[in-house]
């Protein structure tokens, strides 16, 4: 395809990582998700003592659907766990769970990257739609390199987005294996459990931000062969 041009070798550093991270995560969690915490307490209620302890008492924890669905939704100020996690026991369900609790503390301290990833999801969502359909545009009415510096300007804006959810889920599990600690909710090994539990779901994310900054500066030097 015309899109991939010659600098198609950018998209395999990318494509690597994702697919390792993606492992990673899957054999992490998987092996942890099979190992209980001395305490016993559920993602649930380790979510809920973190946040009761940091006064978020209107902040509920619920129950949703799906695999490694679990967020926090700062426009409702709730957050929820997939039901392996909410109802599990293990050392992967507690993380997870404290993991999510760090952002609503995030939002509780007004963690300035937090409110801009926030400003930013309207935006990127839409932004991460039409770039692609103004490459798909181009391709097919024969204006792909007419097209290429309006799609660079909006892919631009889901490459910053990317960059700035870097610090917002390394700072979220940061606050959430300190929370973990402090209010005793995991001991010894088990602290080491979680953070490769949080190391692993955060090399999705640096996954995530490498391929986006290599498929864009592979539009960049395509766009300035042309010039």
């Amino acid at each position: 395809m015309m899109w991939i041009g010659d600098y198609w070798w950018l998209m395999i550093p990318g494509l690597i990582l994702g697919i390792y991270a993606q492992i990673k995560l899957s054999s992490t969690y998987n092996k942890y998700t099979n190992v209980g915490t001395a305490s016993g307490l559920t993602g649930a209620q380790a979510a809920r003592e973190i946040l009761d302890q940091a006064d978020l008492h209107d902040v509920p924890v619920e129950e949703v659907g799906g695999h490694l669905t679990d967020h926090y939704d700062p426009t409702k100020k709730a957050l929820f766990l997939s039901s392996e996690n909410f109802h599990g026991n293990s050392i992967a369900a507690v993380g997870v769970a404290a993991h999510e609790s760090g952002h609503a503390l995030q939002h509780k301290a007004a963690y300035a990257p937090l409110h801009l990833r926030m400003a930013l999801v309207p935006i990127t969502q839409f932004a991460s739609v039409a770039w692609q359909g103004i490459i798909i545009a181009g391709f097919v009415f024969g204006m792909f390199y007419k097209l290429l510096g309006i799609a660079i300007a909006i892919f631009t804006i889901t490459t910053f987005f990317q960059l700035v959810t870097l610090p917002v889920e390394f700072d979220a599990s940061r606050r959430a294996k300190q929370q973990l600690v402090r209010l005793g909710l995991v001991h010894g090994e088990e602290s080491v459990g979680v953070s490769k539990v949080l190391s692993a779901a955060a090399m999705t994310y640096v996954a995530a931000m490498v391929s986006s900054v290599l498929t864009l500066l592979q539009f960049v030097l395509m766009a300035r062969d042309r010039d």
